[in-house]
């Protein structure tokens, strides 16, 4: 049997985004509330009933969630340009070493726009 884990986390943060065209209101410093699912698939241990514990998902954004939550993230090295989809890329890349089976990140920016990224 195979089944998808998802994790939902939420982080307070503020951006600019230096590559829109002059006068776009997102180039000008302001904050989201971030909504990020963490996916992860693959086959349910029959001893156990889970793809893995629920925890080692919290266990690798909680460093994550420590650097971004509250942060100017523009600061950050990778994100100098903070779109969500470059959130998204970020975010797969540190986390896929800790999470096998990682195959999908959603943001969610506000409660209407999101990104659904599934890796390179």
């Amino acid at each position: 049997m195979t089944a998808r884990l998802t994790k939902s986390f939420i982080l307070e943060a503020a951006q600019s985004l230096p590559k829109v065209p002059a006068g776009h209101k997102c180039g000008r410093m302001h904050g989201h509330t971030f909504t990020i699912e963490i996916s992860v698939e693959g086959a349910v241990d029959p001893a156990t009933g889970w793809i893995y514990d629920h925890a080692r998902i919290s266990a690798a954004m909680r460093p994550i969630i420590a650097e971004l939550d509250h942060a100017y993230l523009n600061d950050i090295p990778g994100l100098e340009n903070p779109t969500i989809e470059l959130m998204a890329d970020w975010l797969w890349k540190q986390l896929q070493p800790d999470l096998p089976g990682l195959c999908e990140i959603v943001i969610h920016e506000t409660p209407f726009a999101r990104v659904t990224y599934r890796g390179n």
